[in-house]
């Protein structure tokens, strides 16, 4: 099987090259990107963490790197003194990274899981352990850890429904894969079961909870608000509703129900933050389309000076803190079948939460905040326009369902705490055999 995986994988390569050539060429910072890709990491991370008994912590993309920001700070408290490097897969993901998890000793790409380049990053750092952070399983990868002896942990574990399912067509190669791991932190019992069902041994699986209820990055203190109202020129509405990480055709369900809250509230603001911000041209022409003027946000402050009724966010990183802006927040990917997104960053800021019915990448954390009234659903464009204009029409529902989402936020609180004592008792354990050993 791993044959099979690594004629694939240097197929798919092969394939890729010219698509490389051109990235290099277009994009910018892609050759330090793809450098890295192939093992040559930065001198001046490799200094910090290489031979250094470094924590290594892998996130592949944005939404990782959130889930992964915590357990960092956690293991930065209970582990004091020992380095920590973050690698990621994504561009994206390095920016996000960069932004939010300052305790890294070093942020870097992730080695592309061939064979013989993956053993050779491994064994250049030589970390005292790997943590993974949900799903990021390489066979490569963790048959160099195995054979460099490097424990390995899955931390906010998560299996998705298709997960399950296509995992279960590599069961030579994920056997291998699991019995290398000595900690499965899982975020849910659901999530635990499905780690059990593609043979991971229950022995080893732990239900810590999801470490993204402890996301502190998107804290907005009152300052921050302020300057950031400021920033984008929005001292002048008494209503704002935040549309985060839409896709391609849902905006045009959204626009016309924006169309209609504007009809009651006519100086409410909308600020809209596509999942691919590659397409905010696209949505400034669609939002001309249904009457509104519409201009992106590295257009403010400076560069656009006439008047506007809606953002398109076209940057990395600063959603978290824009939905605290919001009266409202419409949580993407989930009017259409795409599986919704994370409802965790606007419910610490205290907000009412709209989604659409499809939200089954997030079945845990959508139920608990549905049954406790602070996410609501809705049907269709109409229904969505419907239960907006119901909501800016009772500020105190609004701070009631506020209220609550912090509650449920305060009560799963410490899954990044739990994770890194895990950690703690697996280097323990291994230092404590090293000894009986001498």
């Amino acid at each position: 099987m791993y044959l099979i995986y690594n004629i694939l994988a240097i197929i798919l390569l092969i394939l890729a090259l010219p698509v490389f050539v051109v990235r290099v060429v277009r994009e910018k910072g892609f050759t330090e990107r793809l450098r890295q890709n192939f093992g040559a990491l930065p001198t001046e991370t490799l200094i910090k963490v290489a031979g250094k008994q470094a924590i290594w912590v892998h996130a592949a993309s944005v939404g990782e790197i959130v889930a992964a920001s915590p357990i960092v700070k956690e293991i930065r408290r209970e582990l004091p003194g020992i380095p920590i490097v973050v690698s990621v897969v994504t561009a994206s993901g390095y920016d996000m990274a960069k932004r939010i998890i300052a305790e890294a000793d070093g942020i870097i790409f992730f080695p592309l899981d061939l064979p013989y380049l993956s053993y050779a990053v491994a064994a250049k750092i030589r970390p005292q352990a790997f943590l993974m952070v949900e799903t990021e399983l390489w066979p490569n990868f963790l048959k160099a850890a195995r054979e460099l002896d490097i424990p390995v942990m899955m931390v906010n574990g998560r299996i998705s429904d298709k997960s399950v399912n296509r995992y279960a067509y590599f069961r030579g190669v994920l056997g291998d894969m699991l019995k290398t791991v000595m900690k499965f932190c899982m975020q849910s019992n659901i999530d635990a079961e499905y780690i059990i069902r593609l043979g991971a041994d229950p022995a080893r699986v732990v239900v810590t909870g999801n470490t993204k209820f402890d996301q502190s990055y998107t804290e907005l203190s009152p300052e921050e608000k302020k300057h950031m109202v400021d920033l984008l020129r929005l001292q002048e509405t008494s209503q704002i509703i935040v549309a985060g990480s839409t896709h391609r055709g849902e905006e045009s369900l959204l626009f016309p129900a924006f169309a209609k809250v504007r009809i009651e509230f006519p100086d409410t603001r909308f600020i809209v933050a596509p999942r691919d911000t590659l397409r905010a041209d696209e949505l400034v022409e669609l939002a001309d389309k249904h009457g509104f003027t519409a201009v992106r946000r590295t257009s403010l402050p400076g560069c656009y000076s006439g008047r506007y009724d809606m953002i398109i966010i076209d940057t990395i990183g600063e959603l978290g803190k824009i939905y605290g802006l919001g009266d409202i927040v419409y949580v993407g990917g989930s009017l259409i079948p795409h599986g919704g997104h994370n409802i965790l960053e606007p419910a610490a800021h205290g907000k009412p939460i709209l989604v659409g019915r499809h939200m089954f990448n997030f079945k845990d954390t959508y139920a608990l905040f549905s049954e406790c009234g602070v996410c609501l659903t809705v049907a269709d464009s109409k229904d969505l326009a419907n239960t907006m204009i119901t909501l800016l029409k009772n500020p105190q529902k609004r701070e009631e369902i506020g209220r609550e989402a912090l509650r449920i936020i305060a009560e799963n609180r410490g899954a990044s705490y739990k994770s890194a004592l895990y950690l703690k008792e697996i280097l323990q354990q291994r230092q404590a055999f090293a000894i009986s050993k001498q």
